[in-house]
């Protein structure tokens, strides 16, 4: 009896901790999102979903430019992360683990520091515009905060890692012996890549894109920081109408309508990638 009950023992702690600082909240939000009244007045339950239509239609176009700007982001992470990935797993040799923690290093900074000084690196008069523009490389009025470049850039550095490192643990997974192989039957660097390498790291890019695309998607930090007016994601309307307007059942109805579209998105993207193939091409 002892013996059938210890896994579900070794489960509890971890599915309290679910209950309490996931379920739980998860079931007041949803309740709060279809409540009416004020902070004056209190919230009462009236099972008003208009909350919903209210805030797709209201706050659509917020929505579309997060998703817009989590695509981007997510895009330059690949580019940039696949060949750092590929380089440290195939090239780095015994240095592997000192490249992964210079990658990490800056990370240890919290991550409002990190986006701020992101700020002054992309001000109109700071260290790279300012100089630029002494130099006549660069026009006076030409600036880069508060333009979809100057957030996309901030989540592409911030996010960077959650790309990077799924990547490098499927590359660094691949038996060098199947890339060998495949240049002893003549193929070239190019074609070895493309029919070797590249499928048995698409599990990698596969979870990167998850694990990036969605917390991008939602961010609000970048935007604040970095854009302008133009600039505003769903994040940032959500953050605003907690903390702002104490506008609770607007928030929530807006944070579960991301959360459902995040989801589709997922969704989709796993039935056109096709999981079972990423995890056939892996196993071969």
């Amino acid at each position: 009896m002892a013996r059938r009950l210890t896994p579900y023992l070794m489960m509890l702690p971890a599915g309290l901790w679910l209950a309490v600082f996931f379920a739980v909240p998860l079931i007041v939000m949803a309740s709060l999102s279809l409540q009416e009244g004020n902070l004056v007045d209190g919230f009462r339950q009236t099972f008003h979903w208009q909350n919903y239509t209210d805030g797709l239609s209201t706050y659509g176009d917020k929505f579309v430019r997060s998703l817009w700007y989590g695509l981007l982001a997510t895009l330059a992470c690949i580019a940039i992360a696949y060949p750092v990935a590929y380089w440290i797993a195939f090239r780095a040799g015994d240095h592997k683990s000192t490249y992964l923690f210079l990658l990490l290093l800056p990370f240890f900074v919290s991550f409002i520091l990190r986006t701020v000084s992101w700020k002054f690196v992309l001000a109109d008069n700071g260290v790279v515009l300012g100089t630029l523009k002494d130099r006549g490389l660069l026009p006076d009025d030409f600036h880069v905060l508060q333009t979809t470049f100057a957030v996309v850039a901030g989540l592409t550095y911030n996010f960077l890692p959650f790309m990077v490192l799924p990547i490098y643990v499927a590359l660094e997974r691949i038996d060098h012996r199947v890339v060998e192989a495949a240049r002893d039957l003549y193929a070239g660097r190019v074609q070895a890549f493309v029919r070797v390498v590249l499928p048995l790291s698409l599990p990698g890019v596969f979870a990167g894109v998850i694990m990036t695309f969605v917390p991008v998607s939602a961010d609000y930090v970048n935007a604040a920081v970095l854009g302008g007016p133009d600039n505003t994601m769903i994040g940032n309307v959500i953050q605003s109408e907690y903390f702002n307007n104490s506008n609770y059942p607007t928030a929530s109805a807006l944070s579960f309508t991301l959360m459902a579209i995040l989801l589709l998105g997922i969704f989709l993207y796993a039935r056109v990638l096709g999981t079972k193939d990423v995890l056939e091409a892996a196993g071969r």
